[in-house]
C-alpha cells in the first residue's frame, strides 16, 4: 500500500471515531475483519476471548463504545506520529496529553487493499479503569 493509503486509514479512523460516525468508521474495515481488544470483554461479557469477527460484530462494539465510553472517547489526543511498513499501521493515544490525562491506547492494524483486516487495541492503566467501570455496570 502507498503511504497515502495508510495515512488515509490513520486520519479517517481517528476522524470518524471522534465524530462518532459509526458508518464511516465501520467502512474502514474489511467485511471479514478481526478486532481484538479488552473492550470486547467489557461490552460483551459472554465473549471471553476478546475477539470479534466480521464487520457486523465490530459495528455493534463501536455502537456500544460510543454510548458507554463517551467521556473516554470525546477528545482523544494523539501527537500525529505513526509507524507503517505498508501493511502494519500503529500509533498511540498517550495517557499524558498537553492538557492533562486521557484513556491510554495503542492501536495496531493490519491493512490490506486499503481496509483494516486485523485490529488490535492495547489499553493502558487509565483505559483499564474505564473498562472496569463499564464491566461493573
Amino acid at each position: 500500500m502507498s503511504e497515502a493509503q495508510v495515512r488515509h486509514i490513520y486520519e479517517q479512523w481517528h476522524s470518524t471515531l471522534m465524530s462518532r460516525d459509526l458508518a464511516g468508521l465501520v467502512a474502514l474495515y474489511a467485511e471479514h475483519a478481526v478486532f481484538e481488544s479488552p473492550t470486547v470483554l467489557a461490552q460483551f461479557p459472554d465473549r471471553d476471548d476478546g475477539i470479534l469477527r466480521g464487520r457486523g460484530e465490530i459495528e455493534k462494539l463501536f455502537a456500544r463504545n460510543f454510548a458507554n465510553l463517551k467521556t473516554e472517547f470525546s477528545e482523544l489526543y494523539r501527537n500525529g506520529l505513526f509507524f507503517s511498513n505498508g501493511r502494519l499501521l500503529t500509533w498511540e493515544y498517550p495517557r499524558l496529553t498537553l492538557s492533562g490525562t486521557q484513556v491510554d491506547l495503542f492501536e495496531s492494524m493490519d491493512i490490506e487493499n486499503g481496509l483494516i483486516v486485523y485490529h488490535r487495541v492495547y489499553w493502558g492503566w487509565q483505559g483499564l479503569k474505564a473498562l472496569l467501570t463499564i464491566r461493573k455496570s
